[in-house]
């Protein structure tokens, strides 16, 4: 029976600093949820929220018009 390799970690999106890195950002590979836009903000960095807010604020207006959709298919069920 064959064994499995040992998954590999994911590269770390967070500087040296624990900074979030703005070109994962822009990229969409940070989660935007709580805990990210906090940390961003507890570590007071401006340029790093500044960076942050509009991926946040287009990733909030995506999910509303996935919600929307959904509503709308749920409604014709």
């Amino acid at each position: 029976m064959a064994t499995r390799k040992p998954a590999k970690k994911a590269a770390s999106k967070k500087s040296a600093k624990g900074a979030l890195d703005a070109k994962s950002v822009r990229g969409g590979s940070v989660v935007l949820y709580g805990p990210p836009i906090r940390d961003a903000i507890g570590r007071g960095n401006l340029a790093e929220m500044k960076k942050l807010l509009p991926a946040a604020r287009a990733h909030v207006e995506s999910v509303k018009k996935a919600l929307t959709s959904l509503d709308k298919a749920i409604g014709k069920k």
